[in-house]
């Protein structure tokens, strides 16, 4: 990552990189998911989907196998306790086959034949069945440049804080993750089960994707004279493998990972864990597991950064990318990331949003997200030699003093995310005794918050042209400003769900959309920018929020349609099946395109 004080040299700015990974962005993401909208509350909405114990994703993969009972589904099922052996046996003699053991959300991964998951769901003890749905990391273009020599003036470094890095693994052979001769990726397990080795030594990362994101939190530069520095360059990494060879995982396996993450939290002090991944979102957070345990490492005293994804180009019904924010950044209580460009320049006052970066309010629940936005574009950090991304992209190499290809450039809200949890940490060393609703709510307080109305940029591979505006679902509360966060002393409450992400009203009797904080488990008087008066909304969105209503400024944020696009993310009607955001292709997995290109 180039050194984020703006004094490092300018990246040229007719300068082209390849892509990361991927095929042209379309409305082929994921699976078919639907929105649940209109009037409901989300407490509204968690209590109908709480009166079944089968997700309708599941009802629906069951019906359309009724003729091939045998036909084997991933699923995760949480029980009302952590699951007995007993009930696990009772599941295996349905034909369940256990993957992952999965206490943090008291439950378990099932391979199960279809003809047996209503069985399965009857079981007294069983809560909730949901699919085990896969994922990508979160990858796309961006700059980068972020405000950290504040820290480096300090002295901040990282030193004695472990970050857990949940990806596609750490190649730690770069020196620029080591002290010395000592390896600062102090642990390494697979959850993929997709182990490989070379000269009789593991490769840890087959795809290319959490060398990158490791570099960006805690890389030196070592291999390019302090030039390609992270943001934490002393920090310690545990290398948690969730990701395959082509940068796909499962809910399953990062749920395990995140699970092991709370187990060695006290071995090697891991405060924070980085989550550049994610996939669309089928179900409120109250029920998604991935979602879940998120929420138990945030219990645990673990501060959760996770990207919000790439889909903000996604424009169902000229919604204009609003809606399109992934789990697990759709939970209110993590730290979620969008992404910034910079523009060529020493300030950052005419730095931009990227424009593919995916914005609020979230599916289902209507969570105000982003939290924050960072620095993203077209990233230049640590390589893995020999991974699919590089023998992909080989034109993203970018030599160091060793090599030409001692480091590699990506971009997008996966960028972002390391540049802010590697900030967290930093954060950490100066006061080990934040919690992680007081480090959120300073970082989101402490944001810079002077952005333009809006932005316009044009893809230079198709010249089609986006804009941009900066409200809250776009740049939460702001632009991360780590030298602001290190000097501020301002404390929020201690209590978990302190700074938990508000939920987004609208009103259709006024056409009004309000915020309103807390929700079934955290009362709106704990939340620090409800009724207090050093953290009011006022101060942590700025302009963006005036009382209790979004100001959308002088355009409608939804784009250039009308009441067809705002429907797409408020919409009118409560059944799920009606509005669409993620896609209906049968290329569920898809990534972004090559042609992506930001300057």
């Amino acid at each position: 990552m180039v050194r984020t004080t703006k004094s490092s040299a300018p990246r040229r700015r007719n300068e082209r990189r390849s892509t990361a990974w991927g095929k042209r962005l379309s409305i082929a993401i994921l699976l078919l998911t639907g929105l649940m909208f209109g009037q409901d509350t989300p407490a509204g909405v968690r209590g109908r989907e709480a009166s079944s114990r089968i997700h309708p994703e599941v009802a629906k993969i069951m019906a359309g196998f009724a003729a091939s009972p045998s036909q084997q589904v991933k699923v995760i099922v949480q029980y009302k306790q952590t699951p007995s052996t007993a009930a696990l046996s009772r599941a295996q003699k349905l034909g369940g086959r256990v993957g992952h053991h999965l206490s943090v959300v008291r439950g378990a991964a099932f391979t199960v034949p279809a003809g047996s998951l209503q069985a399965l769901a009857n079981d007294p003890d069983v809560a909730f069945v949901s699919l085990d749905h896969p994922l990508k990391s979160m990858d796309d273009y961006s700059d980068a440049a972020m405000n950290v020599s504040a820290a480096v003036n300090a002295t901040y470094d990282g030193t004695g804080i472990g970050v857990a890095v949940i990806d596609s693994g750490i190649n730690d052979t770069h020196s620029d993750l080591a002290k010395g001769n000592t390896s600062r990726v102090l642990y390494h397990q697979d959850f993929t089960g997709t182990t490989t080795y070379l000269n009789r030594k593991q490769v840890w990362d087959l795809y290319g994707h959490g060398t990158h994101v490791a570099g960006i939190i805690g890389g030196n530069g070592n291999k390019s004279n302090g030039r390609y520095a992270g943001v934490a360059p002393n920090v310690n990494m545990i290398d948690l493998r969730v990701l395959d060879a082509n940068g796909a995982g499962s809910d399953s396996q990062v749920i395990a990972a995140i699970q092991q993450a709370i187990t060695l939290k006290n071995t090697y002090n891991i405060r924070v864990i980085n989550l550049s991944l994610g996939r669309g979102i089928f179900s409120s957070y109250a029920q998604d597991p991935l979602c879940q345990a998120v929420e138990s490492a945030w219990r645990a005293g673990i501060v959760v950064v996770a990207a919000a994804g790439n889909y903000g180009r996604i424009s169902v019904n000229g919604s204009n990318g609003y809606g399109t924010v992934g789990a697990p950044g759709n939970d209110p209580f993590v730290i979620t990331v969008g992404a910034m460009k910079v523009m060529g320049s020493y300030s950052r006052t005419d730095d931009q949003i990227a424009t593919y970066s995916s914005k609020g309010p979230t599916t289902y629940d209507h969570v105000v997200k982003p939290d924050v936005v960072a620095p993203g574009n077209l990233v230049v950090s640590t390589n893995s030699r020999g991974s699919t991304l590089e023998n992909e992209f080989p034109a993203n190499a970018v030599a160091g003093t060793t090599t030409a290809k001692d480091y590699f450039s990506l971009s997008g809200t996966s960028m972002a995310t390391p540049a802010v949890a590697g900030g967290v940490a930093l954060m950490l060393q100066q006061n080990p005794n934040l919690t992680p609703d007081q480090v959120k709510a300073r970082l989101m307080k402490t944001a810079y918050k002077t952005f333009p109305t809006y932005s316009i940029t044009t893809d230079p591979s198709t010249g089609q042209t986006y804009l941009a505006f900066y409200d809250l679902f776009t740049a939460g509360a702001g632009y991360v400003d780590l030298g602001a966060a290190l000097a501020n002393t301002d404390k929020a409450p201690a209590n978990v769900g302190a700074a938990l992400s508000p939920t987004a009203y609208y009103n259709t009797s006024t056409g009004a959309i309000s915020l309103a904080n807390g929700n079934g488990s955290v009362t709106s008087t704990s939340v620090v920018w409800g009724s207090s008066v050093v953290w009011g909304s006022s101060v942590v969105w700025g302009a963006n929020v005036t009382g209790s209503s979004v100001v959308w400024g002088s355009s409608v944020v939804w784009g250039s349609s009308t009441a067809s696009g705002f429907s797409v993310v408020w919409g009118s009607s409560t059944d799920t099946a009606t509005s669409v955001v993620w896609g209906a292709s049968s290329d569920g997995n898809a990534a972004f395109s090559a042609t992506d290109l930001e300057l």
